[in-house]
């Protein structure tokens, strides 16, 4: 009796309903990702639906299908890259963390997304860039759904590490200056290319640069301690995962 290698049995065929989400999420993100070319370019009042779904190559009701309307595709322009950095912060503000550890997951993504090679990449930040300068209601609205909760748990880790019940005019300050360390790697890229090349370019970049952006930080913390230490009475307890200094 002749033995030889078992065959595999055949691999059932994808379902319809299967193929079809998967149909439709690649039709979502191609009308998103060309909605971001064309937003950065011409801005949002400028762009009209026909041409993102004529770049896209869909039908022009897939917008209306996918996102109920244009400001819909705004939204999910918006939201997609925020949405993607604060889904990589893991729970920072888990009390059993060391400091350095907590703001390490903070800044880590915003470099890893700055220096990602994607070409896309530009578009996103054309686009947050005409946000900053003249925030729309749709960005409003993704900042206090998104961001406020995130930072308002980046302020309570540093109040705590600070001695504090809740946080203060100071402690937001601090947090501000923490995130906008490595939320300039985002917004400032071709800048700093322009400046200094070697610091995005050389090898394990993100490593070293958010190695640095975390030693700021203790710094910065360090700094706010000492100074409240100064003016309060009682003394904080020195942050754990803090440097000590000879």
């Amino acid at each position: 009796m002749k033995t030889g290698t078992r065959r595999a049995p055949p691999r059932a065929p994808t379902p319809a309903r299967e193929r079809h989400a998967d149909r439709g999420l690649l039709a979502r993100e191609q009308l998103i990702a060309h909605a971001t070319r064309i937003f950065a370019a011409k801005g949002y009042a400028a762009t009209s639906t026909r041409e993102i779904c004529q770049a896209a190559g869909a039908n022009v009701a897939a917008i209306h299908y996918y996102f109920g309307d244009k400001e819909g595709l705004y939204r999910a322009v918006l939201t997609k890259p925020i949405s993607a950095i604060a889904g990589q912060f893991g729970a920072f503000d888990d009390p059993s963390l060391p400091f350095d550890q907590a703001i390490r997951r903070v800044l880590q993504p915003f470099v890893a997304m700055a220096l990602d090679d994607d070409p896309d990449a530009l578009h996103v930040e054309r686009v947050h860039l005409r946000e900053a300068l003249e925030p729309s209601a749709v960005f409003r609205d993704i900042v206090a759904r998104v961001i406020v909760p995130q930072h308002d748990a980046l302020a309570a880790l540093l109040a705590r590490h600070c001695g504090l019940a809740r946080p203060d005019a100071g402690i937001h300050q601090l947090a501000f200056a923490m995130v906008a360390m490595a939320n300039d790697y985002c917004m400032s890229r071709e800048f700093m290319k322009m400046l200094a090349p070697t610091v995005l370019r050389r090898r394990d970049a993100v490593r070293h640069i958010v190695d640095r952006l975390v030693g700021y930080s203790v710094a910065l913390l360090e700094r706010e301690m000492t100074q409240r230490r100064a003016t309060t009475p009682g003394k904080p307890k020195r942050a754990r995962g803090t440097a000590r200094r000879g």
